[in-house]
C-alpha cells in the first residue's frame, strides 16, 4: 500500500471512527499551519459524513512565544477572549465533534520560556473553558479525538539517526503502523483492537480493585481506587449515543483514583513535555495523595510551576495500565509526545480527573465528586511509570491480591 493511500486511510479513521461525525453535526479541527493539507483531507471526510460545518483553527507556536515575550504587562497573559469559550460552549450545546492534531512544526519553540508565564497561559485558558471540560469532556457531550500528525522536526526527535526529510517519512510510517491504517482491513483491525481493550477494562472493573501497587526499579507506588471506580478503554459513547475514540492511538485501560490516598515513590520511565519543556529523569514521592518531593534531571522549574498551578495540581487525576505488547513500546522509540508515550507504558496523571470513570459520575455534582476523591484541577498531564521490569499487583475490596502485569506482560486473567 502506497503512502497516499495510508494517509487517506488515516483521515478516514479520524473522521469516521475517531470523531464519528454524524449528519448535521458541527465539527472543529485544530492543528498547526504545517498540518493544513492533512486537515483538509480530514475535513473532506467530515463533510462526506454529513457535517453541517467544519471549523478549522490553524495555530502557530511562534505566536505563543511572541505573546509571552512581548506582552507589556504580565497580567495580560491571564486574558482569554470571550469568543473562545463561546465557540467551545457552542460545541457542547450542539453536541458537536472535535479533533486536535498533535505534532509541532517547532517542538522546541517554547522550551526556554519562563515556566510561570507559559503556565499562566495554559491555566487561564483551562479555567475559561471549564464548561467544555466538565460537560464536553466529562459528560461526553462532544465527540472529541486527539491524534498525531508527523512533522520534520518531530520526526528528527524520534529518528535522530536520519535526516529531517527521511525522519519525517519514517515517523508517518510509524504512525500508520501504530494506528493500524497500513492495511486495507484497517477498520476491522481497529474494531477488534477496540473490543479487546473494552473487554479488558470490564474485567478490571469487575475485580473491584481497592489498591494498585506498581513495583519496579526506583518505584514502589500505591494508588487507591473508589469502590465505584470504572475502567475505561477503547473509546466512549457520546450523549448522542454514538461511539467515538478519544485518543488515536490508544492502548490503555484507565480509571479515576482517589486523589487523597496515593503513597510511595515512582521513577518516571520516559521523558514527557510540560508546556513545551521536556521533563527528564523525574522521581516522585507521594504522601497522603500529594507530591511532597521530586527530583528532575531536566525541567525542574517547569514541573514545579505546573504542580503548583492550583491546590490540587499535585494530586492524581488518572491511573492507567498498559502492557509491553503495545506497538508503541514495541517500536523501541521515545516519541516526546504524550499521546504516543502514554500508550507505551503504565502511567499516572496529576490534575483533573474524569468523572465518567466513576459509576454514574456524570450525574454527580462537584461536592459529591470531592467526597469520592475525584480530583478537580485546571491541569492534567501524564507520566509513564513502567517498563519491561515492572509488576503491577491489584488488591481488591475483598482482600484478594491479583497479579495484573508481570515484567510488563498482561497475565492470563486479564
Amino acid at each position: 500500500m502506497d503512502f497516499s493511500q495510508k494517509l487517506k486511510n488515516y483521515a478516514h479513521l479520524l473522521a469516521r471512527r475517531g470523531m464519528n461525525v454524524q449528519e448535521g453535526q458541527i465539527v472543529n479541527i485544530t492543528g498547526e499551519l504545517i498540518h493544513r493539507d492533512f486537515i483538509s483531507m480530514v475535513a473532506k471526510e467530515a463533510y462526506a459524513c454529513g457535517a453541517k460545518y467544519v471549523n478549522i483553527d490553524l495555530v502557530d507556536p511562534w505566536h505563543t512565544r511572541m505573546r509571552v515575550l512581548e506582552s507589556a504587562n504580565p497580567e495580560y497573559l491571564n486574558y482569554v477572549p470571550e469568543f473562545i469559550p463561546v465557540k467551545f460552549n457552542d460545541l457542547v450545546d450542539s453536541q458537536g465533534a472535535l479533533l486536535r492534531l498533535q505534532g509541532s512544526e517547532e517542538p522546541d519553540c517554547c522550551s526556554d520560556l519562563p515556566p510561570d508565564k507559559i503556565n499562566a497561559l495554559q491555566m487561564h485558558f483551562r479555567k475559561k473553558l471549564k464548561r467544555y471540560y466538565d460537560e464536553g469532556i466529562g459528560r461526553s457531550k462532544v465527540q472529541w479525538t486527539v491524534a498525531g500528525a508527523a512533522t520534520p522536526k518531530w520526526g528528527k526527535k524520534v529518528f535522530p539517526e536520519l535526516d529531517e526529510g527521511k525522519a519525517h517519512l519514517a515517523l508517518w510510517e510509524e504512525i500508520f503502523k501504530i494506528c493500524r491504517v497500513d492495511t486495507p482491513d484497517f477498520i476491522h483491525r481497529w474494531s477488534n483492537h477496540n473490543s479487546a481493550l473494552q473487554l479488558r477494562a470490564k474485567l478490571l472493573t469487575h475485580l473491584k480493585i481497592k489498591e494498585l501497587q506498581f513495583i519496579g526499579p526506583g518505584t514502589d507506588l500505591k494508588v487507591y481506587l473508589s469502590p465505584i471506580a470504572v475502567f475505561k478503554a477503547g473509546g466512549d459513547i457520546s450523549s448522542r449515543g454514538k461511539h467515538y475514540e478519544c485518543n488515536i492511538p490508544t492502548e490503555e485501560c484507565f480509571t479515576t483514583p482517589d486523589c487523597r490516598l496515593t503513597t510511595g515513590h515512582a521513577t518516571v520511565t520516559r521523558p514527557f513535555l510540560v508546556n513545551g519543556k521536556l521533563i527528564k529523569g523525574l522521581k516522585l514521592v507521594f504522601k497522603e495523595g500529594k507530591i511532597v518531593h521530586f527530583e528532575a534531571e531536566e525541567g525542574y522549574e517547569t514541573f514545579s510551576a505546573y504542580i503548583h498551578s492550583d491546590e490540587n495540581a499535585c494530586k492524581l487525576g488518572e491511573v492507567a495500565l498498559v502492557g509491553i505488547d503495545s506497538p508503541i513500546f514495541q517500536s523501541g522509540r521515545i516519541f516526546e509526545e504524550i499521546l504516543y508515550d502514554e500508550n507505551a507504558a503504565c502511567h499516572i496523571a496529576v490534575g483533573f480527573a474524569y468523572r465518567f470513570c466513576l459509576e454514574q459520575g456524570d450525574q454527580l455534582n462537584d461536592d459529591q465528586l470531592a467526597v469520592l476523591g475525584c480530583n478537580s484541577s485546571c491541569v492534567h498531564t501524564d507520566m509513564m511509570i513502567s517498563n519491561e521490569k515492572t509488576n503491577v499487583i491489584a488488591t481488591t475490596y475483598t482482600g484478594e491480591r491479583v497479579l495484573l502485569l508481570q515484567e510488563g506482560v498482561w497475565q492470563k486473567l486479564i
